[in-house]
Order: C-alpha cells, then sequence, then structure tokens
C-alpha cells in the first residue's frame, strides 16, 4: 500500500520552525524559498473543502492563508495552524458575504452589516415593497419616561462586558482586567476617549507594569477606546468597544464583528509574546 510523505509543516510546529525561518529571512523569501511556495498550494488543498463551504474557489484561501502566516501571533500560537485556520474561516465567510450583498469584503466584516441579507431585485417578490419592507412602517413614538438610568451602573456593566468579550477570545482574565480597568481610569482621569489613549500609548510604565507586549498593547487601547483617526469618529472603529456598550449597544452584535475579533485574537499577549517580545 503507497504511502504518501506528508511535508514537515503539515504539522503544527513544522509549520512554526518554516515561518519563523522565513521570517528571518526576510520580506523577499515567501517570494524565493521553494518550500514557501510549497506551503502555499498546500493551503490551497487544505483549504479546499472550507472554500467551497463559502462559495469561493480554493485558490481564494490562500491570500488569507498568508496574510495570517505572516504575523507574530501565528509563529507564537501554541497551535500556528489553528489560528490560521480561524483567520481563513473569517475571511472566506466576509468574502461570501461580499459578493452576496455586492460590497467590499471589508464592509462584509463590520457588524453593522451582519443583519443585511443578498442582494436581490425587487421584482423578485411578488408583494410590494411597500408592503414587506420595515423601512416603510411608521413607529408609534418611543416612551422617554425612563431616561434616568443609572449611568454608573450602565458604565459598569459595559466595563465587565468588554472584558468578557477579550476573554472569550483567549486573552487571559487577570491581565485583560487589570488592563482594561487601567484604561478606565484613566478614561476617568482625562475625560475624552482621544486624550486618554494618547496619553496610555505613552505610559510605558503601565505596560511594564501590566507585562503586555506593545502590539497587544496598542491593540487594546485602539480597540477599547476607538481609533483616533478623526476621519473614523463617526464609525464603529472610532467609538470604540467601551464607548458602544455604554450606549447600549448589544455585546452579541459586536461579538459577532468578524473582523474585529480576528484583530483582538492575533494580539493575544501569550501569542504575541510568543511570537516577539516586544
Amino acid at each position: 500500500m503507497l504511502q504518501t510523505t506528508q511535508p514537515a509543516f503539515s504539522t503544527s510546529e513544522g509549520l512554526r520552525v518554516l515561518l519563523v525561518r522565513l521570517h528571518d529571512a526576510g520580506p523577499g523569501a515567501w517570494r524565493t524559498d521553494p518550500e514557501a511556495a510549497a506551503l502555499m498550494q498546500y493551503t490551497i488543498r487544505k483549504y479546499a473543502g472550507l472554500a467551497r463551504k463559502h462559495r469561493q474557489e480554493p485558490e481564494d484561501a490562500a491570500p488569507a492563508a498568508f496574510d495570517a502566516m505572516r504575523t507574530s501571533s501565528v509563529r507564537g500560537a501554541d497551535d500556528p495552524w489553528a489560528v490560521v485556520t480561524r483567520a481563513v474561516d473569517i475571511t472566506l465567510k466576509a468574502d461570501e458575504q461580499a459578493a452576496g450583498m455586492l460590497c467590499s469584503t471589508h464592509q462584509a466584516r463590520r457588524a453593522e452589516y451582519s443583519g443585511f441579507h443578498e442582494a436581490e431585485r425587487f421584482s423578485d417578490r411578488e408583494t410590494s415593497i411597500t408592503e414587506y419592507h420595515p423601512a416603510f412602517r411608521v413607529e408609534a413614538p418611543e416612551d422617554t419616561d425612563d431616561e434616568n438610568d443609572d449611568r454608573s451602573e450602565q458604565a459598569r456593566r459595559a466595563l465587565e462586558e468588554t472584558i468578557a468579550l477579550f476573554v472569550a477570545l483567549d486573552w487571559p482574565e487577570d491581565v485583560t482586567r487589570a488592563a482594561i480597568e487601567y484604561i478606565s481610569g484613566r478614561l476617568i482621569e482625562t475625560g475624552s476617549r482621544r486624550a486618554a489613549y494618547e496619553s496610555l500609548r505613552r505610559d510605558k510604565h503601565a505596560r511594564a507594569l501590566l507585562d503586555m507586549p506593545r502590539v497587544s498593547w496598542t491593540t487594546l487601547l485602539r480597540v477599547v477606546l476607538g481609533s483616533p483617526d478623526p476621519t473614523l469618529g463617526a464609525t464603529n472603529t472610532g467609538r470604540g468597544v467601551l464607548l458602544r456598550l455604554t450606549r447600549g449597544y448589544p455585546v452579541a452584535e459586536i461579538a459577532a464583528d468578524d473582523d474585529l475579533a480576528l484583530t483582538i485574537i492575533l494580539a493575544n499577549p501569550i501569542t504575541v509574546r510568543g511570537g516577539e517580545l516586544t
């Protein structure tokens, strides 16, 4: 009976060894190294079934895997192939949604697009659009008598939900809680998310105290407080998770944002520290 020999990189440890070698060799190694080319061909075969599940071609899995494999989080992960598989699945799912909704992959990854259905012609339905589409419904005015909620409790709940979101994506609970509570304290002191972000970004003492890699720290600040980019101020990326939860956004909606989830997963301080001690 014939037995086919699997390449060394088919195991998680073998993949780690190859990715570390390619990283150390510099960016040009991916273009010239024969083993890198073989890895991409293997990736196409490995994820062919996953690609077809999301109505994509097997070759579409390669770019997603390539992007993940170049990160320090994959190199330092306990199971590099598991992290790559998760990243490929998220990207292929977003590609499938983007094709159906006639939008970009980046838009399809955002939580605010998760409830949209695939594009369809008005003529595909027998019923007039005015009869079934919610945009044409007139709702009764909301009762505004109960607007004096306990803001302190709401803020505390938002803080706990933010911590739970990171812990659910495998961040260590003790470090996560200490870091997010520290961020919250600085936010109260400064009174502004942007001021808190800039202050914390330069706070080397806090990062050393929390023993958190730079990549993990800056990602945590950006996710929790929002991007400091003024052009993103009106977007979910600009608002940040803590503000969105404080304003009553459902935590399930935020957790369903695959792009956000992948950002958090790849910045896990344990896996980042395993790949780069910076």
